[in-house]
């Protein structure tokens, strides 16, 4: 028989930086599970990070900080299924905007899979508001002067402010 009392779900992802949509999915997230795992990689094999390590941890810690007590923001350089089974998690939750999400969330789960058959991978459609939004996009948009306030929590948008005057 399965047991069914534990819910614990880890959100992975780079976080840079942190996006209104990531924190749609991880909100969501905590509605569904008992415990949320927001997992910050360390460094991305890739793509290179804009915002350290420590401060993308800052930023979800701040942005999640008035939220249920079931969200915690967590570092790690590890395969994501160590991760995930150090923190006795079931499910490994992901976010999906569009059709071209698809193909890498995919290979990713089904990669995992075969790691830990006993992580079900989960995905929450992004909300429509955020359906376009990702880091990448958010990080071009500040460095040629365009307004990011509504697409990143308010600490985002302060420290690009500082970083790209």
């Amino acid at each position: 028989m399965t047991d069914h009392t534990n819910t614990t779900a880890v959100c992975p992802g780079t976080y840079d930086p942190v996006t209104e949509g990531h924190l749609d999915i991880i909100r969501r997230a905590s509605e569904l599970f008992e415990r949320v795992i927001v997992g910050v990689v360390a460094s991305s094999p890739r793509k290179d990070t804009m915002f350290s390590a420590d401060e993308r941890v800052a930023f979800l810690e701040d942005s999640l900080s008035g939220e249920a007590g079931n969200i915690e923001v967590v570092l790690f350089d590890t395969l994501l299924v160590d991760f995930a089974h150090k923190w006795g998690a079931k499910a490994l939750v992901k976010g999906l905007r569009a059709i071209s999400d698809f193909e890498y969330e995919f290979q990713m789960a089904q990669l995992n899979r075969k790691l830990a058959p006993d992580l079900e991978t989960v995905y929450l459609m992004a909300s429509p508001e955020y359906s376009f939004l990702s880091s990448s996009g958010v990080k071009e948009v500040a460095r040629f002067g365009g307004k990011v306030d509504d697409l990143v929590p308010a600490v985002v948008a302060r420290r690009f402010a500082e970083l790209l005057k």
